[in-house]
């Protein structure tokens, strides 16, 4: 969806390995085509060189499964603000990802305790919500839930920073 073009098109531009996510190969087909239009606007307007652009997107790599989660150490969760499509997507996201990795939720209206602890991980669970469009929007709120441990939020938090984003820390 947007959101996860978004998210994906500045961890790319960051220098971050990113695997892409969704339903259909046409959803993925078609976010690349977005996220490669707009790196080209980039480009126009003088904030990237063709050549970042090319690193940039051979940095993203696509899949409809979640096959390849294995080996990240951030996932970061972008689907519709539904709670109950968001729990599904970690139910079978946990048991893919390695013990140590930490799980985010884009979101701004649904309780991040409340999903945490719909998890194998509530201490390594935290929001992450970027501000549309992701790729111009400089502020990320940065939202703790009660069992996020103080490790997984300096991580996102440093994360943030890398991304060239101004955290900004929210209650849940």
């Amino acid at each position: 969806g947007q959101m996860g073009n978004g998210i994906a098109h500045v961890f790319a531009q960051s220098g971050f390995d990113v695997l892409l996510s969704d339903v259909s190969q046409e959803s993925l087909d078609r976010g690349l085509a977005v996220i490669k239009k707009n790196m080209e606007r980039q480009v126009g307007r003088g904030k990237m060189s063709d050549e970042e652009m090319v690193q940039s997107l051979a940095r993203i790599s696509t899949t409809t499964s979640l096959e390849g989660f294995e080996n990240i150490d951030l996932a970061i969760e972008s689907a519709v603000e539904d709670e109950d499509i968001k729990r599904a997507i970690f139910d079978d996201l946990c048991p893919r990802l390695k013990p140590e990795a930490i799980i985010a939720t884009n979101t701004s209206s649904i309780s991040i305790t409340r999903m945490a602890a719909a998890t194998d991980r509530p201490e390594q669970f935290a929001g992450m919500h970027f501000m549309n469009p992701v790729p111009v929007m400089k502020l990320v709120e940065l939202i703790r839930g009660i069992t996020t441990s103080a490790e997984t939020f300096d991580a996102i938090r440093e994360v943030t920073l890398k991304l060239d984003k101004k955290p900004v820390s929210s209650e849940d």
